[in-house]
């Protein structure tokens, strides 16, 4: 069985083309970052929080990608997965996966979308005025019981 559930953030708008056939069809392909639940360390001594993963819609699911989809976006896909291999330009064999995208759908409403968009504005917008100068939300005294954590 080749079965892939996926939610995450598109990582820029989707790139869509139409196929040069009689009746033209629709490919859109995006990328999406997906949270791991771990984080894991790469060569260099970062974290790598997120896989981005490449995936590739056909006809109404590419239009509907085309016409609804945008950076930042949170959906949650299902699909397969489909490996190929082309030769590039300079005659190297190039491997490639994505995910083929059967079903896709909005993973948080339109008013929580443009809220994560707000908080990841340019850096030259005003800071809220509830964070300090470390960026961080003071948090008042005297609710530690109502935090789900200590």
């Amino acid at each position: 069985m080749n079965k892939v559930i996926l939610m995450g953030r598109l990582t820029r708008d989707p790139e869509v083309r139409y196929s040069q056939a009689a009746e033209p069809l629709a490919i859109a392909r995006y990328t999406l970052a997906v949270d791991r639940r771990f984080q894991r360390r790469d060569n260099s001594g970062n974290e790598q929080t997120a896989d981005f993963i490449s995936c590739v819609a056909f006809g109404r699911n590419g239009e509907f990608a085309e016409k609804y989809l945008k950076q930042g976006t949170k959906i949650a896909i299902t699909g397969r997965i489909q490996t190929g291999s082309y030769t590039n330009r300079d005659g190297q064999k190039v491997y490639t996966t994505d995910v083929v995208v059967e079903e896709q759908e909005f993973a948080e409403s339109k008013a929580a979308s443009a809220e994560h968009a707000a908080n990841f504005a340019p850096a030259d917008r005003p800071s809220p005025s509830n964070a300090v100068s470390d960026g961080f939300m003071n948090i008042p005294d005297g609710i530690d019981e109502e935090l789900p954590f200590n």
